[in-house]
């Protein structure tokens, strides 16, 4: 008992003399349990007297973004919310976080949609009634919105609001907090009207709405009111059996299953919930929630005078923390809220549009990896006629990964090696490439074997003399040249994965094989790709890289040891290679895949149009942003990346990345709901 007084003792003292700290509640219940904490702090403190009880203060508030207001100003300290109204609470008020609620899974949340046995699936939402855990939630609005758009069943039009195109799409819902712009979003909700504010409770982030958070969202489905309940899993953990058995999850493939389930049969997994306070309290209640953690948490040495995770003795459910926290994680320091919330996530709120309407929302961001793809997708940009194209640099292919998991780009083209890296980091398919024979069906037929990848660094280092292997390093660097046509580019761009390195891409392999202009840094021997070699060898002349080559100073080497000529490539080669992909965000699928249809059909291989989707040659390189083999762009949103890759591919993708742990992959497992730790 000693210990724990000294350790209050200390604590109490960062504050100062007299000073309440001041809790936001929203409902009378979580004001008892407020007022009770109070109680079992006094009866802790040393020398208890009356006057401890003004050491915590419990603040009444009409709603969460009122406790968000009253923090601001300095009327209260501290509340645990959602991770949609954290992000908010940070980017629009200022406000930081200081730290998150950590469940039996860790701090994430799978987002389900439960419905009443047989009567639904996840295809047939359109016109259904609704009810859904608080506007802007996690579970309630931000994944499953994010999933419908992905798939693209519900339709929005960025120029108007989110909520005006979910109104058009259910019949009638209850997202409490919605506000008053859509009022068929609020038309289920069932808490009291009036025109005094402190009555009226319809529809607002409080317990004072019967249907308001998953508890209250599943509510009201039991009750009839609405077909489908959208919320988080932790309400579902605590179903009985009666529930059990009359309702069940929704699945992403039509499929149905037992609320058990959640963990395969979701719409996706965000952050939970975490507490917020003003930036210069954040020391002072990072101790207070340790000091009453180390009471009267799960383990704490009080808890049979009080239990912080527990509401049952008050008569509600989830009363300032959720009854599913083990525990409070503190955070040390101040991080960037993508870092607290997750890269995912945030670009998923970015992409929802929860900072409001933004430049960003209304265009196209094109990633481009040297100077010569940025001068042709500035040509793209001028050429179409549909939605803005804003073309942004990154160094190399796995930097446009990182840029567009981290919502700083939209969209870019990847060779099949780092379609599988931005797979496993969260991005999903638009288009694949078509290089011959019928487009139309290529979709259906992506079965595709292995490939030589360029990524076992280590091997090739140990196996050849030197080369030049962009993006490598050491000894597979010392045959690369760079551009040394700009003034101090040798430096930066030698050996770099782009453009910028002379000898990158099918045609830079080429120019290796050859050697420079002036005869030097060649090598012997080089692994490239079938589409355009060609053609290449053609513009080896033309473009004054080399004189004199044709078709037969070439030869294939093949597998059995054999030689052939360049045009026997089907039956002397390494293997089949995957078709390059574009990528993006799941959230930003639909506007990708409209603006490259449309862009396609005005700007892909018409002999008329000055500017050419699958042309480079104008633009001094080749496979600028597009393999210049293509023929056709492949919708493939509908497909994974995993079917895009085909299972050969991706077993020796996945020991090669076993063997040879690559950087980008560390950066994605930075997302808090995709680490298996969590």
């Amino acid at each position: 008992m000693k210990a724990v007084i000294l350790i209050v003792l200390i604590i109490f003292s960062s504050l100062s003399s007299g000073k309440k700290f001041r809790w936001c509640t929203l409902s009378d219940l979580e004001q008892r349990k407020c007022a009770e904490l109070a109680k079992a702090l006094t009866a802790v403190l040393p020398l208890a007297t009356a006057t401890s009880f003004a050491r915590i203060s419990c603040i009444r508030a009409h709603n969460t973004y009122d406790c968000i207001d009253k923090i601001r100003a300095n009327k209260a300290d501290a509340v645990s919310l959602d991770a949609g109204d954290v992000y908010s609470a940070v980017k629009l008020y200022g406000l930081a976080v200081v730290a998150k609620e950590i469940y039996d899974q860790g701090n994430c949340v799978f987002a389900v949609a439960v419905a009443k046995r047989g009567t639904l699936a996840i295809q047939r939402l359109q016109g259904v009634r609704s009810c859904h855990n608080g506007a802007r939630w996690t579970a309630g609005w931000n994944l499953p919105f994010g999933f419908l758009l992905a798939r693209n069943d519900l339709s929005w039009d960025e120029a108007q609001p989110l909520s005006q195109a979910i109104s058009e799409y259910f019949n009638a819902s209850c997202i409490p907090g919605v506000g008053v712009a859509a009022p068929r979003l609020c038309a289920l909700c069932q808490g009291q009207k009036s025109y005094v504010r402190d009555k009226n409770h319809f529809c607002e982030t409080s317990s004072n709405e019967p249907f308001y958070d998953s508890e209250g969202a599943f509510r009201c489905l039991k009750e009839g009111v609405a077909d489908v309940a959208f919320l988080d899993h932790l309400r579902i953990l605590s179903a009985t059996e009666s529930e059990e058995q009359e309702y069940e999850l929704l699945c992403p493939d039509g499929s149905t299953a037992e609320l058990s389930e959640y963990s395969t049969c979701n719409l996706g997994k965000g952050p939970g919930r975490g507490i917020v306070t003003r930036n210069n309290f954040l020391r002072i209640t990072n101790k207070f929630l340790s000091m009453i953690q180390r009471l009267f948490g799960r383990k704490g040495k009080e808890r049979a005078r009080f239990e912080l995770f527990t509401s049952a003795p008050f008569g509600g459910k989830n009363l300032l923390f959720r009854d599913a926290t083990q525990h409070l994680q503190l955070l040390e320091e101040q991080l960037e809220i993508a870092y607290v919330l997750g890269l995912d996530y945030v670009a998923l709120l970015k992409g929802l549009g929860h900072e409001g309407s933004s430049l960003e929302n209304s265009v196209v961001r094109w990633c481009c990896i040297s100077d010569a793809e940025l001068h042709k997708c500035e040509e793209w940009a001028l050429s179409i006629k549909s939605d803005p194209l804003v073309c942004v640099q990154a160094t190399s292919m796995t930097k446009c990964i990182e840029m567009i998991k981290s919502s700083e780009a939209d969209a870019v083209t990847l060779d099949a090696t780092h379609v599988y890296i931005a797979g496993r980091c969260g991005l999903v398919p638009v288009a694949a490439e078509c290089y011959g024979g019928d487009c139309a069906q290529a979709a259906e037929i992506m079965e595709k074997t292995g490939k030589l990848i360029h990524v076992r660094h280590e091997a090739y280092q140990n196996y050849f003399w030197k080369g030049c292997m962009p993006g490598a390093d050491g000894n597979m660097c010392k045959v690369c040249i760079g551009d040394s046509e700009v003034e101090g580019a040798r430096v930066s761009s030698r050996c770099a994965a782009g453009h910028n390195e002379h000898y990158y891409g099918n045609m830079g392999a080429l120019r290796c094989l050859v050697g420079n202009p002036s005869g030097r840094s060649f090598g012997d021997v080089a692994f490239l790709e079938h589409s355009n070699l060609l053609q290449n060898i053609e513009d080896l002349d033309s473009s004054g890289w080399a004189k004199g080559y044709s078709a037969l100073d070439f030869e294939l080497l093949c597998p059995d040891g054999t030689r052939a000529e360049v045009t026997e490539w089907p039956g002397c080669h390494l293997g089949p290679v995957p078709p390059s992909t574009v990528m993006t965000r799941p959230v930003t699928v639909t506007k990708i895949s409209d603006f490259l249809m449309q862009s396609q059909e005005s700007l892909g291989s018409k002999l008329d149009s000055e500017f050419q989707l699958f042309q480079s040659w104008r633009f001094g390189g080749s496979d600028l942003l597009f393999k210049d083999a293509t023929q056709y762009l492949v919708p493939a949103s509908h497909l994974s990346y995993q079917e895009i890759l085909g299972d050969s591919f991706i077993q020796l993708a996945e020991s090669v990345f076993n063997c040879t742990p690559a950087g980008i992959l560390d950066f994605c497992k930075q997302d808090i709901c995709a680490s298996s730790s969590n």
